[in-house]
């Protein structure tokens, strides 16, 4: 079986590479970092290590690469043969690559009527979902109608911190023995893929909340949280009593209205919450806060990991979310000089004010209780640091 991966990098070979591998397929790398492409077909495997007291080891055999840029035509050709197709290359370079996909689309139908499915392994509602529009962009209403038939765009959620690093061995990736792969049925056409790890649900939604407002989330405000403090790691900032509870308040309130709007049992998330707070205080990853708290502007977004929760736990629960509108007025301090956002946001501050500042961001209404709670947490925050 081939598999066909958008992204050669620590996730592409860490998370899914290896799972892929461990199903049984073939993968062949698609990417535009000439020296990890050429790294992969001369070695044709690479290391996967658990960040753990094991340390435990796994060559991922059975790879190769492609260099999309140089060799295109390639690319298309491996798409037409492939049995899955994956992605794991940001949400932003999603777009970038819908011509690439619909050519070798195309050139599929040429030779099989066997469908295909694309799934997008990003961290972001509605990838795959994003990616078939982009792609159906490029076609015919013809095309549309028959690719409609042929291949789905199964959306997912994916879950394994996989920390900033730099290895002699250029290909070996460090990863976190947790993982989650959450796929929507609904939405695969043909035979659901073979690949041991993923989990199958029939309404994706809840699973990707409840990931995005407990990992992303939680994983956030400890960076932020981190950085108010002077600390420059996530593993040591959890370690840090106050930063912990404070992390662990805002994923509470997250939780309360998971629990309510989707009928999550009330124990497990409780336990999923205590899973994740270990997850991050994992003193085998090495991240930094500013990784992990980078392009600031994205994640107070209206809909994204800060704002959404918030503004859905009063929504929700009918109180005010006192942690999480802390970790929103951390994140608005956020004054890190090598991140374009966070000095983006800094001089709108300076230039506008805060209360400005505040509505361009996160779009939330000025005499909302959640906006003018966020102002007193900041001003609280700034009033101490």
């Amino acid at each position: 079986m081939l598999a066909v991966h958008f992204g050669a990098g620590n996730i592409g070979r860490g998370f899914i590479g290896n799972l892929l591998y461990h199903s049984g397929y073939e993968t062949c790398f698609v990417d535009v970092n000439s020296e990890i492409v050429n790294l992969l077909n001369e070695k044709k495997e690479y290391r996967v290590v658990l960040a753990d007291p094991s340390q435990q080891e796994m060559v991922i055999n059975n790879v190769s690469a492609i260099n999309s840029q140089a060799n295109p035509e390639l690319v298309i050709e491996a798409i037409a043969k492939a049995d899955i197709l994956t992605t794991a290359i940001g949400p932003n370079i999603l777009p970038l690559i819908a011509n690439l996909i619909a050519d070798g689309l195309r050139k599929r139908i040429e030779i099989t009527d066997k469908p295909l499915n694309l799934i997008a392994c990003e961290n972001m509602i509605g990838g795959s979902s994003l990616l078939k529009e982009k792609v159906f962009e490029k076609l015919t209403n013809e095309e549309k109608s028959l690719f409609d038939q042929r291949f789905g765009f199964p959306d997912s959620a994916v879950d394994r911190i996989v920390p900033n690093q730099i290895n002699e061995d250029k290909l070996m990736v460090k990863v976190e023995p947790f993982y989650e792969w959450v796929v929507e049925e609904t939405k695969i056409v043909g035979e659901k893929p073979e690949i041991a790890g993923i989990t199958f649900v029939q309404d994706l939604v809840p699973f990707i909340e409840r990931k995005l407002f407990t990992v992303n989330t939680g994983h956030a405000l400890a960076a932020y949280f981190g950085y108010y403090f002077g600390i420059e790691t996530i593993n040591i900032a959890m370690e840090n009593e106050q930063i912990n509870g404070l992390v662990e308040g805002a994923l509470r309130e997250s939780g309360e209205f998971l629990v309510e709007k989707y009928g999550f049992n009330r124990d497990e998330h409780g336990k999923y919450i205590q899973k994740i707070l270990h997850r991050f205080a994992n003193a085998y990853i090495i991240d930094e806060v500013t990784r992990v708290g980078r392009s600031p502007i994205r994640k107070l977004g209206p809909n994204d990991r800060l704002v959404s929760p918030a503004r859905q736990f009063i929504e929700v629960v009918g109180k005010e979310p006192t942690y999480l509108m802390k970790g929103i007025a951390a994140a608005l301090l956020y004054d890190f000089e090598g991140d374009q956002d966070a000095v983006h946001v800094q001089n709108t501050i300076k230039e506008k004010g805060l209360v400005a500042a505040i509505a361009e961001y996160t779009k939330l209404n000025q005499t909302s209780p959640l906006f003018e709670g966020i102002v007193e947490q900041y001003n609280q925050l700034k009033m101490n640091k």
